[in-house]
C-alpha cells in the first residue's frame, strides 16, 4: 500500500490506541428493513469516534453542523462502508468503492440526518431519486442500482440514530437520581459518558468491565467527550452504568451476536 492510501486509513486510528487503518466493524446490521432493537445495538459497533461525530472522510458532509444527537462519525461510516461493501446484495464488480458506491453511502446518511422525522417510502425514495444527480458526482451508477446502496445507509443510519435516542431518553428520567452524579454538572455533560458506556458495550462484547477496560475507556474519554466538562474521574461511573444498562435500555441482543 502506498503512502497515500497509509495517509488516508489514518484518518480512522484508533481513539484508545491510535493505531491508524484501525476499522473495527459493526456486527447484525446487515441487510435493508429490521428495526428491532437487538438489532440496533449491532449498529453502534464502531469506532469509538461515532458516540460524538466530527470526524472527516468521505462522509463528512452528513455530520457537518448537527447537534450531538443527531450526528453519526462520518469516519466510522466510512470504514465500515469500505470494508463490507463488497458483500452487499446489490455489490456489482463493475463498479468500485471510491468513485462509485461511496457517494450513494453518503447520500443516504446524509439524508437521514437531515429528514429526522420521515421514514422510508416511496415519496421520499422518488425525492431521492430526483436528487441524486445533484450528488453523485463521478459516480457511474444510475439511480435504480445506486438505490439499494443509499437505502441501506440510511436504514444503518436509522438504526443507530434510534439508538441513541433509547439511551439519551433512559439515563435522562433516572439523571436527578443516580448517585455519582455531580452537583455543578448537567445532564448534557453525562450524555457522551452514557453513549460511550453503551457503544463500548457493543464493541468489547466479549469483554468483562474491569481495571484494564476502565483505563482503557479513559484513555479515549478526551477524543470522544464533546462539551462535556467532566474529566474520566466523573465520567467513568456513568460510562459504567450504561456498559452494563445495555440490556435493560435495548432489549435484545445486546451483544449483537444473533444470539
Amino acid at each position: 500500500m502506498d503512502n497515500n492510501k497509509n495517509e488516508t486509513r489514518d484518518l480512522n486510528r484508533d481513539p484508545i490506541s491510535g493505531t491508524p487503518g484501525s476499522h473495527p466493524v459493526g456486527v447484525g446490521v446487515g441487510g435493508v428493513g429490521g428495526a428491532a432493537a437487538g438489532m440496533v445495538v449491532g449498529a453502534l459497533a464502531g469506532p469509538l469516534g461515532m458516540l460524538i461525530g466530527g470526524g472527516i472522510g468521505t462522509l463528512v458532509g452528513a455530520a457537518a453542523g448537527k447537534g450531538v444527537a443527531e450526528r453519526i462519525d462520518p469516519t466510522g461510516e466510512e470504514a465500515f462502508w469500505r470494508e463490507t461493501y463488497t458483500s452487499r446484495p446489490y455489490h456489482d464488480a463493475n463498479f468500485d468503492y471510491e468513485n462509485d458506491y461511496a457517494p450513494a453511502y453518503s447520500y443516504g446518511v446524509d439524508a437521514r440526518s437531515r429528514m429526522t422525522g420521515r421514514q422510508w417510502d416511496d415519496s421520499l425514495e422518488r425525492e431521492l431519486g430526483t436528487g441524486w444527480g445533484q450528488v453523485r458526482g463521478q459516480s457511474k451508477l444510475e439511480w435504480d442500482h445506486a438505490r439499494d446502496a443509499v437505502r441501506d445507509a440510511w436504514d444503518r443510519s436509522d438504526r443507530t440514530y434510534r439508538a441513541y435516542d433509547a439511551s439519551d431518553r433512559h439515563y435522562a428520567s433516572q439523571f436527578d437520581g443516580v448517585d455519582y452524579r455531580d452537583g455543578e454538572a448537567s445532564y448534557e455533560d453525562y450524555r457522551p459518558a452514557y453513549r460511550y458506556g453503551t457503544q463500548a458495550r457493543a464493541r468489547y462484547a466479549d469483554r468483562q468491565w474491569d481495571d484494564r477496560l476502565e483505563s482503557e475507556l479513559g484513555q479515549g474519554w478526551d477524543k470522544v467527550k464533546g462539551n462535556s466538562r467532566l474529566g474520566w474521574e466523573k465520567a467513568k461511573a456513568a460510562t459504567r452504568d450504561a456498559w452494563h444498562g445495555v440490556e435493560r435500555v435495548l432489549p435484545g441482543d445486546a451483544d449483537g451476536d444473533g444470539r
